[in-house]
Protein backbone atom coordinates (compact mmCIF):
# COMPACT_ATOMS: atom_id res chain seq x y z
CA UNK A 1 0.00 0.00 0.00
CA UNK A 2 1.79 3.08 -1.28
CA UNK A 3 0.76 6.11 0.75
CA UNK A 4 2.03 9.49 1.89
CA UNK A 5 0.97 9.07 5.53
CA UNK A 6 2.50 6.07 7.27
CA UNK A 7 0.15 6.45 10.23
CA UNK A 8 -3.00 6.37 8.14
CA UNK A 9 -1.70 3.63 5.86
CA UNK A 10 -0.82 1.39 8.78
CA UNK A 11 -4.27 1.91 10.29
CA UNK A 12 -5.83 0.81 6.98
CA UNK A 13 -3.42 -2.12 6.73
CA UNK A 14 -4.35 -3.28 10.24
CA UNK A 15 -8.03 -3.19 9.23
CA UNK A 16 -7.32 -5.15 6.04
CA UNK A 17 -5.32 -7.76 7.92
CA UNK A 18 -8.20 -8.20 10.34
CA UNK A 19 -10.73 -8.63 7.54
CA UNK A 20 -8.67 -10.79 5.18
CA UNK A 21 -6.59 -12.77 7.72
CA UNK A 22 -3.60 -12.21 5.42
CA UNK A 23 -0.31 -10.76 6.63
CA UNK A 24 1.33 -9.93 3.30
CA UNK A 25 0.27 -6.26 3.12
CA UNK A 26 2.95 -3.69 3.94
CA UNK A 27 3.44 0.06 3.82
CA UNK A 28 5.39 1.72 1.00
CA UNK A 29 6.11 5.43 1.40
CA UNK A 30 4.98 7.45 -1.62
CA UNK A 31 4.57 11.21 -1.86
CA UNK A 32 3.28 11.91 -5.35
CA UNK A 33 3.99 15.63 -4.94
CA UNK A 34 7.74 14.95 -4.81
CA UNK A 35 9.36 13.21 -7.79
CA UNK A 36 12.34 12.13 -5.69
CA UNK A 37 9.92 10.32 -3.38
CA UNK A 38 8.20 8.70 -6.37
CA UNK A 39 11.55 7.40 -7.63
CA UNK A 40 12.53 6.13 -4.17
CA UNK A 41 9.18 4.40 -3.76
CA UNK A 42 9.44 2.56 -7.07
CA UNK A 43 13.03 1.55 -6.28
CA UNK A 44 12.00 0.22 -2.87
CA UNK A 45 9.12 -1.75 -4.39
CA UNK A 46 11.37 -3.32 -7.00
CA UNK A 47 13.89 -4.28 -4.32
CA UNK A 48 11.18 -6.27 -2.53
CA UNK A 49 8.97 -7.59 -5.34
CA UNK A 50 9.57 -9.23 -8.70
CA UNK A 51 5.94 -9.21 -9.88
CA UNK A 52 3.17 -6.63 -10.16
CA UNK A 53 -0.24 -7.78 -11.36
CA UNK A 54 -2.42 -4.73 -10.63
CA UNK A 55 -1.47 -1.11 -10.10
CA UNK A 56 -4.23 1.15 -8.82
CA UNK A 57 -3.30 4.81 -9.37
CA UNK A 58 -6.03 6.14 -7.10
CA UNK A 59 -4.54 8.90 -4.98
CA UNK A 60 -5.54 12.47 -5.68
CA UNK A 61 -6.17 16.03 -4.54
CA UNK A 62 -8.97 18.39 -5.52
CA UNK A 63 -9.52 22.15 -5.50
CA UNK A 64 -6.25 22.92 -3.73
CA UNK A 65 -5.51 26.60 -3.02
CA UNK A 66 -3.53 27.96 -5.94
CA UNK A 67 -0.51 28.67 -3.75
CA UNK A 68 -0.06 24.95 -3.17
CA UNK A 69 2.61 23.52 -5.46
CA UNK A 70 4.63 20.31 -5.58
CA UNK A 71 8.23 19.98 -4.38
CA UNK A 72 9.39 20.61 -7.95
CA UNK A 73 7.10 23.63 -8.49
CA UNK A 74 4.23 22.07 -10.45
CA UNK A 75 0.59 22.88 -9.94
CA UNK A 76 -0.35 20.67 -6.98
CA UNK A 77 -3.30 19.03 -8.69
CA UNK A 78 -1.60 18.24 -12.00
CA UNK A 79 1.67 17.36 -10.31
CA UNK A 80 0.05 14.90 -7.91
CA UNK A 81 -2.80 13.51 -9.98
CA UNK A 82 -1.01 13.20 -13.32
CA UNK A 83 2.77 13.62 -13.17
CA UNK A 84 3.28 11.70 -9.92
CA UNK A 85 1.09 8.76 -10.92
CA UNK A 86 2.43 8.63 -14.47
CA UNK A 87 6.06 8.74 -13.39
CA UNK A 88 5.43 6.00 -10.81
CA UNK A 89 3.81 3.86 -13.50
CA UNK A 90 6.65 4.41 -15.97
CA UNK A 91 9.23 3.45 -13.35
CA UNK A 92 7.31 0.24 -12.65
CA UNK A 93 6.96 -0.68 -16.34
CA UNK A 94 9.85 -3.21 -16.28
CA UNK A 95 8.14 -5.11 -13.46
CA UNK A 96 4.72 -4.88 -15.10
CA UNK A 97 6.06 -6.10 -18.45
CA UNK A 98 8.03 -8.94 -16.88
CA UNK A 99 4.91 -10.07 -15.01
CA UNK A 100 2.80 -9.89 -18.16
CA UNK A 101 5.35 -12.02 -19.98
CA UNK A 102 4.77 -14.89 -17.55
CA UNK A 103 1.13 -14.30 -16.57
CA UNK A 104 -0.35 -13.07 -19.86
CA UNK A 105 -1.75 -9.72 -18.73
CA UNK A 106 -1.40 -7.16 -15.95
CA UNK A 107 -3.68 -4.23 -15.22
CA UNK A 108 -3.07 -0.54 -14.56
CA UNK A 109 -6.13 1.31 -13.27
CA UNK A 110 -6.06 5.12 -13.39
CA UNK A 111 -8.73 6.85 -11.33
CA UNK A 112 -10.06 9.89 -13.16
CA UNK A 113 -13.34 11.67 -12.45
CA UNK A 114 -16.43 13.05 -14.09
CA UNK A 115 -14.45 16.27 -13.75
CA UNK A 116 -12.60 15.37 -16.97
CA UNK A 117 -15.66 16.71 -18.78
CA UNK A 118 -14.91 20.20 -17.45
CA UNK A 119 -11.30 20.39 -18.63
CA UNK A 120 -10.35 23.48 -20.69
CA UNK A 121 -10.61 23.37 -24.47
CA UNK A 122 -7.91 21.02 -25.72
CA UNK A 123 -7.72 19.37 -22.33
CA UNK A 124 -4.59 20.96 -20.83
CA UNK A 125 -3.40 24.55 -20.60
CA UNK A 126 0.29 23.69 -20.88
CA UNK A 127 1.59 27.04 -19.68
CA UNK A 128 -0.24 26.61 -16.35
CA UNK A 129 1.44 23.41 -15.19
CA UNK A 130 4.42 25.16 -13.58
CA UNK A 131 3.97 27.82 -10.93
CA UNK A 132 4.07 31.42 -12.14
CA UNK A 133 1.96 34.45 -13.07
CA UNK A 134 0.44 32.80 -16.17
CA UNK A 135 -0.87 29.89 -14.09
CA UNK A 136 -2.60 32.16 -11.61
CA UNK A 137 -4.16 34.32 -14.33
CA UNK A 138 -5.47 31.53 -16.54
CA UNK A 139 -6.32 28.81 -14.05
CA UNK A 140 -8.65 28.42 -11.09
CA UNK A 141 -8.92 25.61 -8.56
CA UNK A 142 -11.68 23.73 -10.37
CA UNK A 143 -10.15 24.09 -13.84
CA UNK A 144 -6.86 22.78 -12.44
CA UNK A 145 -8.65 19.73 -11.08
CA UNK A 146 -10.55 19.09 -14.30
CA UNK A 147 -7.49 19.27 -16.53
CA UNK A 148 -5.68 16.84 -14.24
CA UNK A 149 -8.55 14.35 -14.50
CA UNK A 150 -8.54 14.73 -18.29
CA UNK A 151 -4.84 14.00 -18.17
CA UNK A 152 -5.48 10.76 -16.25
CA UNK A 153 -7.71 9.47 -19.04
CA UNK A 154 -5.26 10.44 -21.79
CA UNK A 155 -2.29 8.88 -20.01
CA UNK A 156 -4.24 5.64 -19.49
CA UNK A 157 -5.16 5.46 -23.16
CA UNK A 158 -1.60 6.13 -24.32
CA UNK A 159 -0.18 3.53 -21.93
CA UNK A 160 -2.60 0.97 -23.33
CA UNK A 161 -1.80 1.95 -26.90
CA UNK A 162 1.97 1.65 -26.41
CA UNK A 163 2.05 -1.51 -24.31
CA UNK A 164 -1.23 -3.32 -24.93
CA UNK A 165 0.46 -5.77 -27.27
CA UNK A 166 2.85 -6.68 -24.44
CA UNK A 167 0.10 -7.58 -22.00
CA UNK A 168 -0.63 -4.31 -20.21
CA UNK A 169 -4.36 -3.62 -19.82
CA UNK A 170 -4.63 0.08 -19.02
CA UNK A 171 -7.99 1.60 -18.12
CA UNK A 172 -9.35 4.74 -16.48
CA UNK A 173 -12.57 5.45 -14.67
CA UNK A 174 -14.93 7.75 -12.83
CA UNK A 175 -15.34 6.18 -9.36
CA UNK A 176 -18.54 8.12 -8.67
CA UNK A 177 -19.46 10.80 -6.15
CA UNK A 178 -18.00 9.37 -2.95
CA UNK A 179 -18.09 10.75 0.58
CA UNK A 180 -14.36 11.11 1.40
CA UNK A 181 -11.98 13.89 2.44
CA UNK A 182 -11.31 14.77 -1.20
CA UNK A 183 -13.38 17.95 -0.82
CA UNK A 184 -11.32 19.24 2.10
CA UNK A 185 -10.10 22.22 0.04
CA UNK A 186 -13.43 22.92 -1.68
CA UNK A 187 -15.54 26.02 -0.87
CA UNK A 188 -17.66 25.50 2.26
CA UNK A 189 -20.89 25.58 0.25
CA UNK A 190 -19.88 22.67 -1.99
CA UNK A 191 -20.13 19.82 0.57
CA UNK A 192 -23.29 21.47 1.91
CA UNK A 193 -24.96 21.56 -1.51
CA UNK A 194 -23.71 18.24 -2.84
CA UNK A 195 -23.50 16.28 0.40
CA UNK A 196 -26.83 14.57 -0.19
CA UNK A 197 -25.65 13.31 -3.58
CA UNK A 198 -22.55 11.57 -2.22
CA UNK A 199 -22.31 7.82 -1.76
CA UNK A 200 -20.66 6.01 1.12
CA UNK A 201 -17.08 4.96 0.49
CA UNK A 202 -17.96 1.44 1.66
CA UNK A 203 -18.84 -0.25 -0.65
CA UNK A 204 -19.22 2.25 -3.48
CA UNK A 205 -15.79 3.94 -3.44
CA UNK A 206 -13.87 0.88 -4.57
CA UNK A 207 -16.54 -0.82 -6.65
CA UNK A 208 -15.74 0.50 -10.13
CA UNK A 209 -11.99 0.39 -9.45
CA UNK A 210 -12.19 -3.26 -8.40
CA UNK A 211 -14.26 -4.06 -11.46
CA UNK A 212 -11.51 -2.62 -13.68
CA UNK A 213 -8.85 -4.50 -11.76
CA UNK A 214 -10.45 -7.88 -11.18
CA UNK A 215 -13.45 -8.58 -13.43
CA UNK A 216 -12.57 -11.29 -15.98
CA UNK A 217 -14.25 -9.40 -18.82
CA UNK A 218 -12.25 -6.23 -18.03
CA UNK A 219 -9.05 -8.07 -19.01
CA UNK A 220 -9.99 -7.53 -22.65
CA UNK A 221 -10.97 -3.86 -22.27
CA UNK A 222 -7.61 -2.16 -22.71
CA UNK A 223 -7.97 1.60 -23.15
CA UNK A 224 -11.56 1.71 -21.95
CA UNK A 225 -13.18 4.09 -19.47
CA UNK A 226 -15.54 2.90 -16.73
CA UNK A 227 -18.33 4.72 -14.88
CA UNK A 228 -20.45 3.99 -11.77
CA UNK A 229 -21.20 1.40 -11.02
CA UNK A 230 -18.78 -1.03 -12.67
CA UNK A 231 -19.73 -0.53 -16.32
CA UNK A 232 -18.19 0.84 -19.49
CA UNK A 233 -18.74 4.49 -20.31
CA UNK A 234 -17.24 7.17 -22.52
CA UNK A 235 -14.93 10.05 -21.57
CA UNK A 236 -14.80 13.35 -23.39
CA UNK A 237 -14.20 12.87 -27.11
CA UNK A 238 -10.94 14.82 -27.22
CA UNK A 239 -9.27 12.33 -24.87
CA UNK A 240 -8.80 10.35 -28.10
CA UNK A 241 -6.51 13.08 -29.52
CA UNK A 242 -3.31 11.21 -30.43
CA UNK A 243 -1.27 14.40 -30.64
CA UNK A 244 -2.27 15.44 -27.12
CA UNK A 245 -1.52 11.95 -25.83
CA UNK A 246 2.00 11.97 -27.28
CA UNK A 247 2.58 15.49 -25.96
CA UNK A 248 1.56 14.45 -22.44
CA UNK A 249 3.68 11.28 -22.55
CA UNK A 250 6.73 13.22 -23.75
CA UNK A 251 6.12 16.03 -21.25
CA UNK A 252 6.20 13.57 -18.34
CA UNK A 253 9.44 12.08 -19.69
CA UNK A 254 10.91 15.58 -19.99
CA UNK A 255 10.05 16.83 -16.50
CA UNK A 256 11.15 13.62 -14.79
CA UNK A 257 14.38 13.12 -16.76
CA UNK A 258 16.49 14.65 -13.98
CA UNK A 259 15.48 11.88 -11.61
Amino acid sequence: MASRSQERAEAAIAELKGETKKESIYYLHLDLADLASVKASATEFQSKETQLHMLFNNAGVMSCPMDMITKQGFDMQFGTNVIGHSYFTKLLLPTLLATAKTDGTVRVINVSSNGQLGAPKGGILWDTLKDGPVRNKKLGRQAAYCQSKWGNVVFAKELGKLYGDQGIVSTSLNPGAIRTELMRHSPAWMPFIFGGLLNDADPFGAMTQLYAGTAPEAASMNGKYFIPWAREGAPRKDTEDEGAAKKLWDYIDEVTAGF
